[in-house]
């Protein structure tokens, strides 16, 4: 199988495998009354049931540490590992939460110690040890917001596809396959969920998904942070309305004096919907927002080395480096300091204002 046809079945499980269990979860949670009631601080106005979300988590723990792992551009195992273990645990007390209500601070802990799992594996991997708490409450604080900002039919899952596929083109423009074909397969498991959860709702995502989702967001924005920092403005633009609209809320709360962590309809999608807005109208509002936003993300990204269609390696450091391509199995070059690289043809060329050097697969 080539490398195409696997990129394109991963995506391709990930959306049916979130469909097929996310039908399930629905007779599921009829069957345990896992049922979101209408109330004055929610937005909907029927029983709908939740924890629909478990369907992108199997999905992604299905199929996106197989293409980290396969692909061109592959993660180091640990990392890997640290990225399912964390999005299990996560996921496992969110799941639990759908069931019966947790405490703040447990769940809050094990939150935390998710993001630090992936910090540390992150600095074993060569970023420095000093951003593992930066990383720890980052990681916390986006589990959280998407936690806050799941409230009306398809929003959620309309952000998670919009980033998944904003993320996949960043690494793919800046040559890392693995990782672009992973946040594809995120984005497919949430279209594969936002099925079922579009106006009208079928199921809510649930704990189990919002929690799981935050944690993915972050962790491919810290992977492509790794990659070069110069990627983390683009992904940050990606998510900036979440992020904006969840951390003005809170410290408005904050400031006013209001009891800020308990469950409220103050968000501006909630606000919308309050001023006569539908769940459709308005989650497409915001969704029109984050695509003019997202827009301009590609434009830190105008400095990337430009690939052909075959763009399937990595980076290249300042040294002799392996390199995996489509016509030849390993590339062994040299990149000179300041150039960048360009794939043509089955060419790799390292290119400096004058001379250029070439090297052929």
């Amino acid at each position: 199988m080539n490398l195409v046809s696997l990129a394109i079945g991963m995506v391709l499980a990930a959306l049916v495998i979130a469909m097929v269990v996310v039908r399930g979860a629905i007779a599921y949670a009829h069957r345990r009354g896992m049922m979101d009631l209408p109330g004055q601080r929610r937005s909907h106005t029927l029983p709908t049931p939740r924890g629909g979300g478990i369907g992108v988590v199997v999905a992604v723990l299905l199929t996106v540490p197989a293409c980290l792992l396969m692909l061109p551009g592959r993660l180091p195992f640990a990392v890997v590992a640290a990225l399912a273990i964390s999005t299990i645990l996560v996921a496992a007390v969110g799941w639990w939460d759908d069931h019966a209500s947790l405490p703040v601070l447990p769940r809050f802990g094990i939150q935390l110690l998710s993001a630090g799992l992936l910090a540390v594996a992150l600095a074993s991997a060569g970023m420095s040890w000093w951003w593992v708490p930066v990383l720890m409450l980052a990681g916390g604080w986006s589990i959280n917001l998407h936690n806050f900002m799941d409230g009306i039919d398809g929003l959620l899952a309309q952000q998670v596809i919009f980033i998944g596929l904003g993320l996949a083109l960043i690494a793919q423009a800046a040559i890392q396959p693995a990782m672009a074909v992973a946040c594809a397969c995120l984005a497919a498991a949430a279209a594969g969920f936002w099925y079922f959860n579009r106006p009208r709702a079928r199921i809510f995502m649930g704990d189990v998904g919002s929690g799981t989702m935050g944690l993915l967001i972050f962790a491919f924005t810290a992977l492509l942070w790794q990659v070069d920092w110069h990627l983390i403005w683009p992904a940050l633009i990606l998510s900036s309305s979440f992020v904006a609209d969840s951390s003005l809320t809170l410290l408005n709360r904050m400031v006013s004096g209001r009891r800020w962590y308990t469950a409220h309809r103050e968000h501006l999608y909630q606000w919308m919907v309050r001023s006569g807005f539908t769940h459709a109208t308005g989650g497409g509002v915001l969704s029109g927002l984050e695509h003019a936003g997202g827009g301009t993300a590609r434009f830190p990204c105008m400095g990337l080395p430009d690939v052909g269609s075959a763009g399937v390696f990595r980076h290249l450091p300042d040294s002799d480096h392996r390199l995996d391509c489509h016509e030849a199995p390993v590339l062994v070059a040299r990149r000179e300091q300041g150039s960048t690289c360009r794939y043509v043809n089955g060419s790799v060329s390292f290119i400096r204002e004058r001379p250029w050097y070439s090297t052929t697969c």
